[in-house]
């Protein structure tokens, strides 16, 4: 045993040490580092039994427990207990949701590969994430930095037009995340923000399919590399066809938002992205939920069911058209409904709802896709190939690609990590000044009227502040905050762009979606305050917000991405510049949304901002 990474290795007669997967004391050709990965693959296949393969097969929620140790006993959202899915079930792909330090996100990385090792192969995990270097905190979406180095939001590294910055940024996640053992992301989302109410626009890098394909091959570049290898984190490119064009912009997580429209005929426009990132090699492809309602590909009407469902989309589009033979992986629950708590959130099983557990599964299968996300009823797919109605041939086509994408990154050679080396690496004071860095920069000014008392952008120090929405310990050492909006030199007014409460379904308060208008309540006592002090207000924008009454009453308007308050001052005092450009065209009222397409970008009319809208704002310069 090598005390340092935990590796079970063993000498062979020439000298050669390897790892002994399956304890037979002998080095097995799927052990054998130097062969190559598709050897290795088409060694191991035949010995693993069929519970060994439906395993491969399926991709669900992990939770850690204290102190970085396996949690056994089912988690606030996983059903059961960490032994249970590896062991039992036989499970080695996981999507980790909340970490604690990083030396614990590796110790905890680390336990699950040694319980891994005492399954019959020794089959080693693959951890996955959704995005967790930004602010958004939603368990079906995303997660807050904590002890990551935080950024932008994606929309917001879409807001800096840098391809540079965001192969940068996902130079630092890969580093970040292998130092801790997540070796697949969940990301990046190539979706187009064409519907200005869809509640997952933050994620996306915009409304413009070109530049979206140009900041997809810079993330895909800084994580996976030129080809998967040991230092490679592996990307799931989402939601094909394209998840934007949501009808009424209701999200496909919940049963209202099921329908996917292209009234606009851009489909071909939407799928561009996914060509750019089949061509840089992106690992894996995850279908959206959507139910696509009234499309034709080449003339022949296309199936309405969920895109995981779909033969027409998946097959024939993805496999056979665009050529693709990577990982197909489903989004979360299509096959069993989501229970957490008293709240349910029914499986997506668009357009098939009538449809048993099984025959769900069989539907899945038959489109193409390899791999369930979110399940993990693995006796399912084994009942089925032991009836005859899924080959084990069948099955094999997609363990091929599964254990192909671990034998890539190394998995098998060395699924370890270094505590110490984790808590060095992740969150360390220069990651987290680029990613500050990166914020500020994010900023966009879309107003900056001259006012009587000369206070435009960008802010000079040593002011009297009022300050909303804005913690004031964010102004030390540049301005004083004071508590009466008359005492004040300018006031900071930080909102969040709009949306409707709802919370019957598991996970809906956590979705934005709804109206984009402000209350009138905020907009008349805003222009209450207007009168006594200088405004400067700033919009998180996940999505575009009707900002039209907003513009009369500020001195200066921004929209921001995921920024915190400092960065946020840093941007608008100049002390890094923001040069932040709108990713999505900002409407000018609610009406001019409810009457646009949802597949075409930019069809709100005559917007209030339009796509590409950016202030620029000098460098301060000390007096």
């Amino acid at each position: 045993m090598n005390p340092t990474t935990g590796l079970q290795t063993l000498t062979n007669p020439d000298g050669t040490g390897f790892r002994d997967l399956n304890g037979n004391g002998v080095m097995d050709p799927f052990e054998n580092p130097h062969l190559s990965p598709e050897e290795r693959v088409a060694d191991l296949i035949p010995r693993l039994s069929l519970e060994e393969k439906a395993g491969l097969m399926f991709h669900t929620v992990i939770e850690t427990g204290p102190g970085g140790a396996l949690l056994e006993r089912p988690g606030n959202i996983s059903k059961s207990a960490t032994s249970v899915v590896v062991l039992a079930k036989k499970m080695n792909h996981f999507n980790v949701h909340a970490l604690g330090t990083p030396r614990e996100a590796a110790r905890w990385s680390n336990a699950i590969q040694k319980l891994a090792e005492g399954n019959p192969h020794g089959i080693p995990v693959t951890i996955s994430t959704d995005p967790r270097h930004a602010f958004i905190e939603n368990s079906g979406v995303s997660f807050k930095a904590n002890h990551f180095s935080q950024w932008p939001e994606p929309i917001g590294l879409a807001a800096t037009g840098d391809p540079a910055l965001i192969r940068r940024f996902a130079e630092i996640a890969r580093k970040e995340y292998t130092a801790v053992g997540i070796r697949a992301a969940l990301h990046p989302t190539v979706d187009l923000s064409t519907e200005p109410r869809w509640a997952r626009q933050a994620g996306t890098f915009g409304q413009d399919w070109q530049r979206t394909s140009e900041f997809a091959t810079a993330y895909l570049d800084g994580l996976q590399g030129g080809k998967l290898s040991a230092d490679s984190v592996a990307c799931t490119t989402k939601h094909f066809p394209g998840g934007g064009p949501q009808k009424d912009g209701e999200d496909a997580h919940f049963p209202y938002g099921r329908e996917q429209t292209y009234t606009g005929g851009r489909f071909e426009e939407h799928l561009e992205p996914f060509k750019t990132a089949i061509a840089h090699n992106t690992s894996a492809i995850m279908p959206y939920y959507g139910m696509p309602v009234g499309l034709e590909i080449d003339g022949e009407p296309v199936e309405e069911v969920g895109f995981g469902y779909n033969k027409q989309i998946i097959t024939g589009l993805l496999r056979e058209k665009l050529g693709y033979d990577g990982v197909v992986l489903s989004d979360w629950e299509l096959v069993n409904d989501n229970i957490v708590g008293d709240q349910v959130l029914p499986a997506r099983a668009w357009g098939v709802e009538d449809l048993t557990a099984p025959e769900r599964m069989l539907k899945i299968l038959n489109a193409g896709v390899d791999q369930f996300g979110g399940e993990e009823c693995t006796d399912l797919l084994v009942d089925l190939v032991r009836e005859g109605l899924v080959s084990e041939k069948r099955v094999d086509e997609s363990v091929r690609r599964l254990l192909l994408v671990k034998f890539q990154l190394g998995l098998f050679d060395n699924p370890y990590v270094d505590e110490e080396a984790a808590a060095e690496i992740v969150g360390n004071p220069r990651f987290q000044q680029e990613g500050h860095d990166a914020q500020a920069r994010s900023v966009t000014i879309l107003t900056n009227q001259s006012n009587g008392n000369g206070q435009s952008l960008p802010m000079p120090p040593g002011l009297n502040i009022y300050l909303e929405g804005m913690n004031p310990a964010s102004l030390d050492g540049f301005a004083i905050p004071v508590t009466d909006p008359e005492s004040a030199d300018v006031a900071i007014i930080r909102l969040h762009a709009p949306w409707d409460h709802r919370d019957d379904l598991f996970l809906e308060a956590w979705f934005h979606a709804g109206s984009l208008e402000f209350p009138p309540g905020l907009i008349h006592r805003l222009r209450t305050l207007a009168q006594k002090v200088p405004l400067i207000i700033d919009v998180a924008l996940d999505r575009p917000a009707i900002l039209t009454p907003l513009v009369d009453i500020a001195d200066a308007l921004t929209g921001t991405f995921g920024v915190s308050d400092k960065a946020f001052l840093d941007a608008i005092s100049g002390i890094i510049p923001a040069r932040g450009r709108l990713p999505f065209e900002i409407p000018a009222s609610m009406e001019a949304v409810r009457t646009s397409r949802p597949d075409v970008p930019g069809d709100t009319g005559v917007p209030l901002f339009a796509y590409d809208h950016g202030l620029v704002l000098p460098v301060r310069v000390s007096p």
